[in-house]
C-alpha cells in the first residue's frame, strides 16, 4: 500500500477510494483530532513529571520532557492515556538518575524497548536496569483513579481548582488556572452539519477522555454525537483502554454496523481500528497529523504501518468524502 499526496494535506492510497464512498458510520478520537492538546494535555504531562521528580524523587536537575519524548512513547502504541505516559517518563528519569546515565539518551532507550503493552513494557525493561521499587511504591500507579497521587496531581493541574472540585468533590492543592483552558478546539458546527449530510446520526466518539472533560471543551457540539454509542474511556475500566478494540467494536454495532471511518491521531487508534477489522467489522483508519509537533514523522509512521488515509486536519474530511464545504 502506498500513500500518495493528492493535494495539500491529503495523503491517500487509491485502494480505499471505493470503500470511502460506501462508509456510513464515522467515529472520532478526541485529543489531537477534534481538539489540539499541545498546550493542554501535553503541557500537563510536562508539568506533572517535573513536579513529581522534584517533590517525590527529589531530583531537581533532570531534563524537561518535550514533544519528542511524548511522541516517542505514543509511537509505541501503548500510551493513549497521558497519565500512563507521565508515569513512564517519571520512572524512566528516576532510573536514569540512579544509574547516573544521560537522561535524554536513557529515556529514548526506554522508548525503543516499549511496546503496545505500555507501562508494563517500560517497567519490565527498567527492572532489568535498576531497582525502581521506591518510586513505584510512592506513586502506587495506577491504583484507584481518584485516590492515586499521580492521577490527582495530573488532574489538578489539567482541570484547575474549580473544575477539579466540581468533578471529583475534592479540593485541589494547586491554585493556578487549569491547562484545559488551553484546549484549542478544531471541530466546528459547519463541519458537523456537513458530515451529517452523509452519515446522518451515525457520528460517534471513542476517546480516552472522560465525558465531562470533552463536554467542557466541545460544549453543545458534543450533543451532535450519538452519545449512546460513544465511549469515554477515562470513565471506564483500564482494561478497555486503547488499543483494546472492544469499545470501538461495540460503538459500531450499536449504530447498526456497516463500513466505518475511524479518525484518530495515534498508533493506539490505528491498532484498535485494525483489530476491529480483524473482528469482522470493516474500519478505514484516517490518521490526523496536523496537531503533531512533527507531522512528517507521524506521516511516515502511519505509512510504515500501511495506513490508507492520512490528513493534516479533520477540516479536510469533506474534500476527501466529496462533500461540498466552505469553511
Amino acid at each position: 500500500m502506498t500513500l500518495v499526496k493528492k493535494s495539500e494535506g491529503i495523503y491517500i492510497d487509491d485502494s480505499c477510494n471505493d470503500l470511502l464512498e460506501k462508509t456510513n458510520i464515522i467515529i472520532f478520537d478526541c485529543d489531537g483530532v477534534l481538539i489540539d492538546i499541545t498546550k493542554s494535555y501535553d503541557l500537563a504531562i510536562i508539568k506533572t513529571t517535573q513536579y513529581v521528580l522534584e517533590n517525590f524523587a527529589k531530583i531537581n536537575d533532570s531534563i524537561t520532557v518535550d514533544f519528542k519524548i511524548i511522541d516517542g512513547f505514543k509511537s509505541s502504541g501503548g500510551f493513549n492515556d497521558e497519565v500512563d505516559l507521565t508515569y513512564a517518563a517519571i520512572i524512566s528519569l528516576v532510573a536514569a538518575n540512579q544509574l547516573e546515565k544521560d537522561p535524554t539518551e536513557f529515556i529514548f532507550d526506554v522508548i525503543k524497548n516499549s511496546d503496545s503493552s505500555g507501562i508494563v513494557s517500560v517497567e519490565k525493561y527498567l527492572e532489568t536496569q535498576t531497582d525502581i521499587s521506591k518510586i513505584k511504591k510512592q506513586l502506587s500507579y495506577p491504583g484507584t483513579h481518584h485516590q492515586n497521587p499521580l492521577y490527582q496531581i495530573f488532574d489538578q493541574l489539567f482541570y484547575g481548582p474549580k473544575l477539579y472540585e466540581n468533578l471529583f468533590k475534592i479540593k485541589s492543592n494547586f491554585s493556578e488556572s487549569g491547562l484545559i483552558e488551553q484546549d484549542d478546539v478544531i471541530l466546528n458546527e459547519k463541519l458537523l452539519n456537513l458530515l451529517q449530510t452523509k452519515f446522518n446520526s451515525k457520528i460517534a466518539m471513542v476517546t480516552g477522555r472522560g465525558k465531562q472533560s470533552v463536554r467542557y471543551s466541545l460544549k453543545e457540539m458534543l450533543d451532535e454525537f450519538d452519545l449512546n454509542n460513544s465511549v469515554f474511556l477515562e470513565d471506564e475500566s483500564r482494561e478497555l483502554a486503547k488499543p483494546n478494540p472492544q469499545p470501538l467494536f461495540d460503538s459500531i454495532k450499536g449504530m447498526g454496523d456497516g463500513i466505518t471511518l475511524y479518525v484518530g491521531d495515534s498508533m493506539e487508534d490505528f491498532i484498535m481500528a485494525k483489530k476491529v477489522t480483524d473482528m469482522g467489522s470493516k474500519v478505514i483508519f484516517c490518521g490526523i497529523i496536523g496537531t503533531s509537533k512533527n507531522p512528517q514523522e507521524k506521516l511516515e509512521l502511519f505509512q510504515q504501518n500501511e495506513a490508507v488515509l492520512v490528513l493534516d486536519s479533520i477540516n479536510l474530511l469533506p474534500k476527501v468524502l466529496n462533500l461540498e464545504y466552505t469553511k
